[in-house]
């Protein structure tokens, strides 16, 4: 479904993504971790063409997304939902405006079709009555499953999560975790998954796969990454102060 080939981006003098080659198999749950600011959120972005790359190429149900017309994109962006780290949601609408927006900008379906697609969508992310309410009545928890929410209001064949249980108590990052799991298996969707929650990754991967340094450096199983011998995916998991990852940053500062 999804196909990276030595993809590379800079800014500035800074190389966050560096030749980096991933390939996530339709109807599969790809886990990525890695530290903070190493590139995660960055792939993401190059997934759904808002960022054009340096070199390489991404391809999506085999289209080089950077090649995409204005509105080959705007078909490929209705097979993909996005689901933001903060929610990302419209202080200014109600949840129901905010889970229906992008049919509303994007599709032709009539006011009361969208509707129901939005009280579809809710359902699914266990949600019900909350139409009329405003983002600031929420939860931080709702506020997770209303951007979920939106993202499967366009019936994607993709769902990409950037930091899903991010700024959530561990009770409601296991539900949520609990929730991509269900719709994992009740839509048969391919899904990225982007975090440093180890919980959350062991919990809801097919396959994990670990960015450092600007590339993938390696990939395996939850069990094959949780008994792993590679010193920097073990210092990384285990959350340890000391390591090779720790040692070559000060490396790097000196």
């Amino acid at each position: 479904m999804i196909e990276i080939k030595g993809l590379s981006k800079r800014f500035n003098d800074h190389m966050v993504l560096d030749s980096l080659d991933l390939k996530i198999e339709t109807g599969e749950t790809k886990v990525i971790i890695g530290r903070s600011g190493c590139g995660k959120s960055v792939l993401l972005k190059h997934i759904v063409g808002l960022l054009i790359p340096d070199s390489g190429t991404v391809l999506v149900d085999g289209q080089d997304v950077s090649k995409l017309d204005e509105k080959r994109m705007n078909q490929l962006h209705m097979k993909i939902g996005l689901v933001f780290q903060g929610g990302a949601l419209f202080d200014s609408l109600s949840v129901w405006e905010n889970v229906g927006f992008v049919l509303r900008e994007y599709s032709t379906l009539k006011e009361k079709e969208i509707r129901e697609r939005v009280k579809e969508a809710l359902s699914l992310v266990n949600l019900y009555d909350v139409e009329d309410k405003m983002p600031s009545e929420l939860s931080g928890g709702m506020k997770k499953r209303v951007s979920l929410a939106r993202a499967l209001c366009v019936r994607p064949q993709i769902i990409l999560y950037d930091e899903p249980t991010t700024g959530v108590d561990p009770i409601t990052a296991d539900a949520i975790n609990v929730l991509i799991d269900e719709l994992h298996d009740k839509l048969k969707v391919t899904a990225i998954v982007v975090t440093h929650d180890m919980r959350s990754a062991y919990k809801v991967a097919d396959k994990i796969a670990m960015l450092y340094n600007g590339k993938i450096i390696a990939e395996g199983t939850p069990d094959e990454i949780r008994y792993t011998h590679d010193s920097i995916v073990h210092q990384f998991i285990t959350g340890a102060a000391h390591g090779p990852i720790t040692a070559n940053l000060k490396t790097q500062q000196i």
